[in-house]
């Protein structure tokens, strides 16, 4: 709803021009960032949901080397598909929005204070959430059946047998018991399942922790880059280089990602509906935070930072080259392909 109430409050002209090309650099940006990155996805998903005593993975590398020999190479890409097919809507959201808001929030083509920059940022996180939700929470069932697996298998930890209540219907398709490996599931599969036991709200669980997690991140990465890529400018007529607008989104994507880290992992642990040995259950988000809080101690918040870090900076660089040097104009033919100023 709230895409289609940006779609329609934008003038003819917007729309069948600059929006293909959005679309075009969005989807281009998010499949090209989500190849690179999505095996440090996967590590930062599993890193987070483990507990205390738990532990099947020690750091970042050690889930990696781990997933391949338990899963061979493609098991780092346990939950991609999912993203790569809804990355260019959700891109294309984010990215397109914030140009919204800010054009509509700047007076005579003024340049933008910093709190209004925040104020488009925000804007563009609440649009986003439509897609990132029952993206998220997909993607993070897939990626976490492995750690399930893998939990199993070692001595002194047995299987509970439990699954979060809402997450019943899905039993069968988590066969994570000792003596056999992991079945295969899919998205399609999983989102069948959710939507015939609770409806669209199944695939809207964490909805508030995404909220918390994404508006937060808008309000922090969109200012930041726009003064960071301004900085790239010799004069205001200037077009900023590639490089440069590579390195703001790394940096600016970076440092939101770290500064959000603890509302992204209390959305991971909302949104795994399949729970391993003895791992507790929420019934929201002040829950959540709370039994982290008291179980795991304050660190526990930062689980997956450095991942994070690693797969948000490579993702938004690469978004905001696409989308900065055009990309998607380009091959519509409306301007031409330029890396840097002549």
């Amino acid at each position: 709803m709230l895409l289609k109430y940006c779609l329609i409050c934008l003038p003819l002209s917007v729309l069948s021009l600059s929006l293909p090309a959005k679309l075009i650099n969005g989807g281009i940006a998010g499949i090209v960032g989500v190849t690179c990155v999505f095996p440090i996805d996967l590590a930062k998903t599993r890193l987070q949901n483990q507990r205390k005593g738990q532990q099947v993975y020690k750091n970042l590398l050690d889930c990696l080397v781990k997933t391949v020999q338990s899963e061979g190479y493609f098991g780092m890409y346990r939950g991609a598909a999912v993203n790569l097919t809804l990355v260019t809507p959700e891109k294309a959201i984010k990215l397109a929005a914030n140009d919204y808001f800010r054009h509509h929030l700047s007076k005579d083509g003024k340049g933008l204070t910093v709190f209004k920059e925040m104020v488009a940022g925000c804007a563009a996180g609440m649009c986003q959430v439509i897609i990132t939700t029952p993206m998220e929470m997909l993607k993070i069932q897939l990626q976490d059946a492995g750690r399930l697996a893998a939990q199993q298998r070692i001595p002194g930890i047995r299987a509970s047998g439990k699954l979060a209540p809402t997450a019943a219907v899905l039993s069968r398709s988590y066969n994570t018991g000792p003596s056999s490996p992991a079945r295969a599931i899919s998205a399609t599969q999983i989102a069948r399942e959710l939507l015939h036991a609770q409806g669209i709200q199944g695939l809207y669980k964490g909805l508030g922790a995404t909220i918390m997690r994404d508006v937060p991140f808008s309000i922090v990465y969109f200012p930041l880059f726009a003064n960071l890529n301004r900085l790239g400018k010799h004069s205001e007529d200037d077009m900023v280089p590639f490089y440069w607008s590579f390195i703001s989104g790394c940096v600016a994507g970076s440092t939101a990602a770290v500064a959000v880290n603890p509302c992204d992992v209390v959305k991971t642990r909302l949104q795994s509906l399949s729970k391993g040995s003895n791992e507790e259950t929420y019934t929201g988000v002040l829950d959540c935070v709370s039994k982290i809080m008291k179980r795991e101690g304050p660190s526990a918040f930062l689980k997956g930072a450095g991942c994070r870090a690693l797969v948000i900076a490579p993702l938004f660089g690469i978004a905001q080259v696409m989308y900065f040097i055009g990309v998607g104009e380009f091959i519509l033919g409306q301007s031409p392909f330029k890396l840097y100023n002549p």
